[in-house]
């Protein structure tokens, strides 16, 4: 059921990738989907589940919020990081020459990020099925930007449009190979609860500081941030049937 959904993921990256060729006016509203339905996801699903699995205070914190703060840390750490290696090479709009290099590495990452997200898939779904499809509702969402992002970053620095088709397809693939990997082993379910806090904090990151941002860039309007509450509102939908 995992490698099934994380399909969905697949197909939800190659939209982006197709998007991110012939943008249109209605992006913003998608975007603004996605970052309420992550965010639904983290405050509504993952946090508790993470709480209730992981257990143990460590300094009188659960060790669950602290690897959620973990998580959104090393998520807004790899994204400084890119972003100063970038602007080293000329993204800061001066003229200077791109590397191509550096674009193939940011969405080298990009897909690295995407085989995690098939994990989660897969782990959430080792503790019920409920939070499987939550989670994957999150992930196929956020993978549209994902697949939006690494087509355009790729382009952006020079790279030929067949590579920047190769790294998509990479980033598409990544959520099912991640997904699929769960099938071989189970996760301990203390394990699997820090493993869903830390991963909370990054899609919490991503979400507050990427997708949200990007979605009211140059449409703040009131119908994006209708779709974000509508986001949030679906997963507490979702979290409330299947409880």
């Amino acid at each position: 059921m995992a490698v099934f959904v994380a399909l969905g993921a697949f197909l939800m990256t190659l939209v982006g990738g197709w998007t991110a060729q012939r943008v249109t006016d209605r992006r913003h509203l998608v975007l603004g989907l996605a970052g309420g339905l992550m965010l639904g996801v983290v405050g509504l699903d993952l946090l508790p589940e993470a709480l209730g699995a992981a257990g143990g205070l460590v300094f009188g914190v659960p060790a669950a919020l602290l690897l959620f703060v973990a998580g959104f840390l090393v998520a807004h750490l790899v994204e400084r990081l890119l972003a100063g290696r970038q602007a080293a090479h000329g993204a800061d709009g001066h003229g200077h020459e791109r590397a191509p290099e550096v674009g193939l590495t940011a969405a080298a990452a990009m897909v690295g990020h995407s085989v995690m997200d098939g994990v989660a898939i897969g782990a959430a779904f080792q503790v019920g099925g409920g939070m499987g499809v939550a989670v994957a509702l999150a992930v196929v969402a956020h993978d549209f930007a994902d697949g939006f992002n690494t087509y355009t970053i790729t382009s952006l620095y020079g790279n030929a449009r067949r590579k920047a088709l190769a790294m998509l397809f990479a980033d598409a693939a990544a959520p099912v190979v991640g997904a699929a990997s769960t099938l071989l082993f189970t996760i301990p379910e203390q394990l699997l609860g820090g493993y869903l806090g830390f991963f909370g904090g990054a899609l919490l990151y991503l979400a507050a500081a990427e997708i949200l941002p990007e979605a009211h860039h140059d449409h703040p309007a009131r119908s994006t941030l209708l779709c974000t509450v509508a986001g949030a509102a679906f997963i507490w939908l979702v979290v409330g049937l299947a409880g």
